[in-house]
């Protein structure tokens, strides 16, 4: 398995920088599309919030409901 036939002028390390730089742009690539991605909608805050609210009534009868 002879590898990629342009990158034989480059020695082992620099065949490993190559590799690694690729692995890097692909993680962070996929990084930032998944904060992209759910970052758009704030659901499970909300969600979060509200079993707070809906706690608090439960422990703390004397507290009104948030409406």
């Amino acid at each position: 398995m002879s590898g990629f036939p342009g990158l034989s002028f480059l020695g082992p390390k620099g065949k490993n920088a190559v590799v690694a730089g690729g692995l890097t742009a692909f993680v962070f690539g996929v990084y930032f599309y998944t904060m992209k991605a759910v970052g758009g909608t704030d659901e499970l805050q909300m969600a979060i919030d509200k079993f707070e609210d809906q706690k608090q009534v439960e422990t703390d009868p004397k507290v009104t409901a948030k409406v």
